[in-house]
């Protein structure tokens, strides 16, 4: 085996969700509502294509709350009984520097991270019937009834994880103690981390290095492909639907909430929210006032920042009991131009930053929500 040197930093994947991690321990509450096992409903029967909506004539101008919802949460593998070789020898992410692994048994899977975009992933490549437990954050349908090892803070339980006898898992560092999961690692459990830039880039690389893990990077590359080719369609979907105008886009602000901890964050740059923003056509106004990663909300950056629209979790909304509580207790807020007009999009907690499989599921439901609510 060898070790390859330690890293200066966390890599930005890892730091961004890392933070987001220690928020909702520091809030006692999930990412994804505790005890959460199904999806918001969205709107019965087929949805009409975004390009042919009818959307506002100045999407700026719009008024009032939305939710966004995804048409289905269900996970759509790529193949059928995918063809695996192992042994292979992969590359772990691992936090303290890049370490070869031997992975020689992928019967029992468990994948664990802060937003289950990494069990997403495993279902997608079409092995959902190996995994074996998941953490609290994976709720798409096809997980329903799988043993959760993680607690409502994203802390991993190693009793309940030694108990499923995992022959894999597979994580990205975002849930922990760090020294949890490497004591399954001396346990003699296989352990692979991956690590994936947040942004829209992240699903498809994702996909390869969950499917090298697996021993099946050919899947990863279909999967991959596959993504790449939705990403591309709903966003080319999304340019019919925006201003064409720089002026008249929506400016957005992502906003991180967790009330009972009294926990308010601004997402800026290199967060994967500005990303996100990007890609609905937005524009990302913590990135104009140089607002840089994850950091605590100041009421003098909130007015600078003055956007149209703000983007928050579901979940974190209603801990600070919705809007109006919102307003009350940050009246910061109501001086934004979103704060007057009562302009917020929310969207279920883990699915908004997920980057997973389904990303371009997310965008195709967060435009619906700011261009045609």
């Amino acid at each position: 085996m060898t070790r390859r040197p330690l890293r200066r930093r966390l890599p930005r994947a890892v730091a961004t969700a890392a933070v987001v991690a220690t928020l909702a321990l520091l809030a006692g509450c999930a990412v994804a509502p505790p005890g959460s096992t199904a999806e918001p409903t969205a709107p019965a029967g087929p949805r009409a294509p975004l390009s042919e909506l009818v959307v506002a004539e100045n999407p700026r101008d719009l008024t009032g709350p939305s939710t966004a919802l995804i048409e289905s949460a269900a996970i759509e593998p790529v193949a059928v009984d995918p063809e695996q070789s192992l042994p292979v020898t992969v590359v772990s992410r691992d936090l303290d520097g890049d370490r070869e692994i031997v992975v020689d048994d992928a019967s029992r899977i468990l994948p664990l991270d802060i937003a289950g975009s990494i069990a997403a992933t495993v279902f997608a490549l079409g092995f959902g019937d190996d995994v074996i437990g998941r953490d609290i954050s994976t709720t798409f349908p096809e997980a329903d009834g799988l043993p959760i090892v993680t607690s409502s803070g994203h802390a991993i339980s190693s009793e309940a994880v030694l108990a499923l006898r995992p022959t894999l898992v597979i994580t990205d560092g975002t849930v922990g103690p760090t020294d949890v999961v490497l004591q399954l690692r001396e346990a003699g459990v296989t352990v692979v981390y991956v690590d994936a830039e947040p942004g829209l880039g992240a699903p498809a690389e994702l996909a390869r290095q969950v499917s090298a893990a697996l021993g099946s990077p050919e899947t990863g590359e279909l999967l991959a492909q596959r993504l790449e080719q939705e990403l591309a369609e709903v966003l080319a979907d999304i340019e019919q639907i925006r201003p064409d105008d720089p002026e008249d886009r929506v400016r957005i602000l992502f906003l991180y909430l967790r009330g009972a901890s009294g926990i308010y964050y601004l997402f800026g740059e290199e967060s994967g929210a500005d990303e996100l923003i990007e890609g609905l056509g937005g524009i990302d106004v913590a990135g104009e006032i140089g607002w840089t990663g994850l950091r605590p909300m100041t009421d003098e950056a909130l007015v600078a920042a003055n956007p149209d629209l703000i983007l928050v979790m579901t979940g974190g909304l209603e801990s600070v009991g919705g809007v109006d509580g919102l307003l009350a207790e940050k009246p910061a807020v109501g001086l934004t131009r979103a704060g007057e007009t009562r302009r917020f999009v929310d969207m279920d907690d883990g699915e908004v930053l997920s980057f997973g499989p389904r990303t371009p599921a997310v965008l195709d439901a967060l435009a619906r929500a700011i261009y045609a609510p």
